[in-house]
């Protein structure tokens, strides 16, 4: 994916409560251009465009004052994985050409360019960076982040996703985080000079 200049542009994908937004935002201070997947999804849900999709599929409940009710279509997914599906089918083409805008528009002296995806592997989006990062922590930390910040059971909401350790098997690079952020800055330091150093073609 990387242009002309070589920019790098790595994939950054983690088990729930891993740390991946902590990693994002320390190679964000380490200099790395960084757009996380999930900030995407929620600017397209409030496009127009996505809207009138979403509405043609489920009707005006999901968008009763023509502003799309997230509640509403949060509902509908987690009650049918099939809808789930789709607006993932829907809505992943269109997280791709934003990907691609945001990186040509990104200065030419960017050295490095990470996007987050959480579902990097399961979505086949790995294929589309020229490195990927897995961050991982232990089981028994990752319970306790998620149920500090409130997010339910860990094993239900990672149904869906890879288990931690195909994650790993698949990246290029793997970090743990473990300890502190500085730990963390630390471990994305050791493979910095390997993420500048991979990039490829143009998009």
């Amino acid at each position: 994916m990387a242009a002309a200049h070589d920019m790098p542009v790595v994939g950054l994908t983690g088990a729930i409560a891993a740390g991946k937004s902590t990693a994002l935002e320390t190679l964000g201070r380490l200099g790395a251009a960084t757009l996380s997947a999930d900030a995407v999804v929620h600017d397209l849900l409030g496009t127009e465009r996505v809207r009138d999709v979403l509405v043609g599929r489920w009707g005006r409940e999901v968008a009763p004052d023509g502003t799309l009710d997230r509640a509403r279509v949060g509902e509908i997914v987690f009650a049918h994985p099939e809808e789930l599906d789709w607006l993932e089918a829907t809505l992943h083409p269109l997280v791709g050409e934003r990907i691609i805008e945001w990186r040509r528009g990104l200065e030419a002296g960017t050295e490095v360019a990470v996007v987050e995806v959480p579902l990097l592997f399961e979505t086949g989006m790995d294929e589309v960076f020229d490195a990927t990062i897995a961050v991982v922590a232990p089981d028994d930390m990752r319970v306790e982040r998620a149920g500090a910040r409130g997010t339910g059971d860990l094993e239900a909401r990672a149904g869906r996703q890879l288990s931690q350790e195909e994650k790993a098997k698949r990246a290029t690079h793997v970090v743990s985080n473990e300890g502190d952020v500085a730990a963390l800055e630390r471990e994305l330091r050791r493979i910095w000079p390997e993420l500048a150093a991979a990039g490829g073609g143009e998009p």
